[in-house]
């Protein structure tokens, strides 16, 4: 009966050849679905490997490497063991840090055809049903855990997310497997656990179809997003530019309800944590419809959200480069992914490559001391195609570039003067065209 909906449901998702990767942790859940994989892929011809992850958390952690160990053995299955480090700050959920080194560590075995396949069963599904609802979660987190979902290379799959925990057990015990009892599932100070043992038992008692009432409004929850995308997307589409910034004057023109869910699926493309209700409200009322003259901006984890000429832009948190400053006698690396930079003869016949910006100017003199700097104060420079010298400021405004950029835009100098801003102009002193000035941006 298990097997039975356990190929079912493998043999429906959208890979015709998979190459099974199992993770396994040495639990009940992990060990039984390792077993079906590997009678499911000998029938089939497939390749299938089990994958364990080693947090060190636990002081009986290597006695788990041995069980798993021994299982795979017994399966003619290859198993590979990733021993992973924790960095835990004091803002850190233990649980997330490590559930983001497990999933790190599993997908370095993936190829284009691999089904990561873990072993979340629907009473887990309860319990993320009940967290998200903790949560004060809408129709996505409600969703609770996807079946199946996309990753860079392959799909990371839940076969077992409709089987009940008792008929897993069930299976684990006619089968007589072997498996570790993790000593922190007892710990009823993890929510998770607390439902797990202290509330989902109740419910269940009282309800025999409590699981699978709920997996099946998670399911609901997840159609409802799905169409809600759908019916977005072209607007979506139709609202953003080429850099991915969202128009605030088209979102203005939409309903609140419509106009934050766009705001949702536009973050969703960042793969960042989706904001809550009070964020989106601060996003809308404090940046995206700030004062003309502001500079507003919002962090969200890693991210910042700005805005500029009637478009939100979500950008990553940038390094201050204001004491950088770097010796350029041909080529120097800049800092914080910028890229590289080359002050060479001028190649009349050199093309630019594509994320290349090119500008012409004199070669320095041979006392001359050339130095890259970013975000120097005070400068009023002379660009060559001006009549006039400007501030800085006034010449950033006039070129269209965006306030966070400003400070990322290298500024070389010849002798301690300004000669020309990378990707922007050359200043009139320096005009020439005996040296190429080549800023070859990162991916």
């Amino acid at each position: 009966m298990l097997y039975s909906q356990f190929s079912s449901q493998l043999d429906s998702y959208p890979v015709s050849k998979p190459h099974l990767i199992v993770a396994l942790s040495g639990g009940i859940d992990s060990m039984v679905l390792l077993r079906l994989a590997s009678i499911y892929a000998k029938e089939r011809g497939f390749e299938c490997i089990a994958v364990h992850v080693n947090h060190g958390l636990s002081q009986h952690a290597f006695d788990w490497e041995e069980v798993c160990q021994v299982h795979c053995n017994s399966l003619s299955v290859e198993l590979y063991i990733e021993r992973v480090q924790l960095t835990v700050s004091a803002q850190d959920s233990l649980e997330e840090v490590a559930r983001k080194a497990r999933y790190h560590a599993l997908e370095k075995h993936m190829q284009m055809n691999s089904l990561l396949l873990t072993g979340q069963h629907q009473d887990d599904q309860v319990e993320t049903f009940f967290l998200a609802l903790k949560r004060g979660s809408g129709p996505t987190g409600l969703s609770s855990m996807p079946a199946v979902a996309l990753l860079p290379k392959g799909y990371k799959c839940r076969p077992l997310l409709a089987m009940s925990r008792a008929n897993i057990e069930l299976y684990a015990k006619e089968n007589r497997l072997k498996w570790v009892e993790d000593e922190s599932n007892k710990d009823t100070r993890f929510d998770r656990n607390f439902l797990r043992h202290d509330i989902v038992p109740h419910l269940t008692d009282r309800w025999p179809s409590f699981a699978s009432s709920v997996s099946r409004s998670a399911q609901l929850c997840a159609e409802q997003e799905i169409l809600l995308t759908e019916l977005l997307q072209p607007k979506l589409i139709e609202f953003q530019d080429s850099y991915s910034g969202i128009a605030i004057s088209q979102l203005d023109s939409e309903s609140e309800l419509a106009r934050n869910m766009l705001l949702r699926l536009w973050l969703k493309q960042f793969s960042m944590p989706l904001p809550s209700q009070a964020q989106l409200k601060i996003l809308w009322t404090e940046v995206a419809k700030a004062k003309a003259d502001a500079n507003p901006s919002l962090m969200l984890g890693l991210i910042q959200l700005r805005r500029f000429q009637d478009r939100l832009y979500c950008l990553p948190v940038y390094q201050d480069l204001s004491s950088w400053k770097g010796a350029l006698n041909y080529t120097v690396n800049l800092p914080d992914n910028l890229g590289m930079l080359t002050l060479g003869d001028n190649n009349r016949n050199s093309h630019q490559s594509v994320g290349e910006s090119t500008l012409l100017l004199r070669a320095p003199l041979e006392n001359e001391i050339v130095e890259v700097h970013f975000n120097v104060q005070g400068l009023s420079p002379h660009p060559e195609t001006r009549e006039h010298s400007r501030k800085m400021k006034k010449l950033y405004q006039e070129y269209g570039i965006p306030s966070w950029q400003r400070s990322r835009l290298p500024l070389i100098f010849y002798n301690g003067e300004l000669a020309a801003v990378a990707g922007l102009f050359v200043c009139k002193a320096f005009s020439g065209e005996e040296c190429e000035l080549i800023w070859k941006k990162s991916d």
